[in-house]
Parts: structure tokens; sequence; C-alpha cells
């Protein structure tokens, strides 16, 4: 008989609750349990819920980690704090000046201005039914799929999760997986939908191999800690 995953798992992910998700995927899919044997249990790569974690999201879209890293940290040792007013204060043009694109700064100033209107709460969208506060989010221009997941996987810690196109996790089930092209989204989905109710718990096992097959694993101390690199990767358009 095949071990069964847990049908009540937790809204919100803790250390312990995401040890219970990792042992539960090794006992079911021995493919995991290879990489949790060589790797160990994956960080938690958690950001705080709220409006910067969403602006780096937007950041992060169709460019290197690296080049949103540095864009983020250009934007927060002018501004100080990354705030709503703040970020709204700096207008647009503004905004170009630390890098973005003329659509990106847009997408970052909107969303501040939504929040300082009160026509976006992220204390709502964070408190209420996560189908709800999906539609909500995926209201707002520069927020796709790709990034909603991403802020529902990292920052609210929601444990079921699968974010959706992309690439570093596509890669890593090619490689895990040993299929012989990249898998597109409906053939991810599939083959996720049955790590579930734990699948943002294997999303994270399976950034933690591609990093470790491209040598950047162990991740540094400083990436455990909240509003840290990020390990996947962008989608290739909209996000």
């Amino acid at each position: 008989m095949e071990p069964q995953l847990s049908t009540n798992p937790p809204r919100r992910l803790t250390q312990a609750s995401l040890s219970k998700g990792a042992q539960q995927l090794a006992d079911a899919d021995s493919d995991l349990g290879a990489v949790l044997d060589r790797l160990g249990e994956p960080p938690m790569w958690g950001r705080r819920p709220g409006f910067s974690a969403l602006l780096r999201i937007i950041l992060e879209q169709q460019v290197s980690l690296a080049a949103a890293r540095t864009m983020y940290r250009r934007l927060s040792c002018h501004l100080g704090a990354m705030t709503p007013e703040a970020v709204y204060a700096m207008q647009v043009r503004g905004l170009q000046g630390f890098g973005l694109t003329r659509q990106k700064a847009g997408y970052c100033h909107g969303l501040a201005a939504r929040i300082l209107s009160g026509n976006l709460d992220l204390t709502l969208v964070a408190r209420g039914s996560d189908d709800v506060g999906r539609r909500v989010l995926l209201g707002v221009p520069g927020l796709g799929p790709w990034s909603v997941d991403i802020y529902y996987l990292m920052a609210l810690r929601r444990p079921d999760v699968w974010p959706q196109g992309d690439l570093a996790l596509a890669s890593a089930l090619r490689e895990v997986k040993r299929l012989d092209d990249l898998p597109m989204k409906d053939e991810q989905r599939a083959l996720a939908s049955v790590w579930t109710p734990w699948r943002s718990v294997a999303a994270r096992i399976l950034w933690a191999h591609y990093l470790a097959a491209r040598g950047q694993y162990p991740p540094r101390p400083d990436t455990m800690r909240f509003e840290t690199d990020s390990p996947y990767g962008c989608r290739s358009n909209a996000s």
C-alpha cells in the first residue's frame, strides 16, 4: 500500500509543518525522497507579507534575480523604508531612475496607489479565503498567476501552491523525473498534482535541487531569513 499524504494540512506553513510535509513527500515519492536524502530539508524561503513583498515580486518578473535584487536594494537604500507612501511619492519617472522599466515603474506606483486609496487591503487578502484573495490580487495590474502564486507560497506560506510557469521548477522536474523534454505548464501541473496538499513543500525541494545542480546550494546563511534572495526562476512572459 502506498503512503498517503495528509488531507488536513495547516493554513500556513511553519518549520514543523514543512518538516512533516517533506517527510510525507519523501515516503510517497522516491524521487523527492532522493533529493531530500542528498540535500536535507529545504529552507522556508519566506518573506513578510505586505507591500514590499509584492513590489519585489514585480521587480523579479522577466529579469534575472540578481538584476531585480540590485534594483530593490538601490530603491530601498534611497527610500529608507519600502512603504506605499514612499514609493507613491517617487512617481513613475522617479522609479525609472533606479533601473525600473516604465511599465514596471507604473505597476509599482499603481500598487502603492491602490493600497493608499484603500482599494487594496493586503491584511484582508491574507485573512480571507484564498480564492477571493487571488481574484483580488489578479485584478491588480502587474500581478499575473505566477506572481500571485509566489506571494501565496512565500509570503502567506500556504502549503499547497504550485507556481504556474516557473522556469526553475520546470528544469528541476525534468532532471528529477528524468523527462526527455522540459515540461510545459499543463504537464507541470499534472506532475505536481500528486503532491497535494504539500505542493509548496515539493516546490521548495525542487528549487533546492535546481540550485544544487548549478553549484548554488546550500544557500548562504543570509538567504535563510525574510526578504532574501529567492530560488525560483521567473516566467518568460506575462507573470
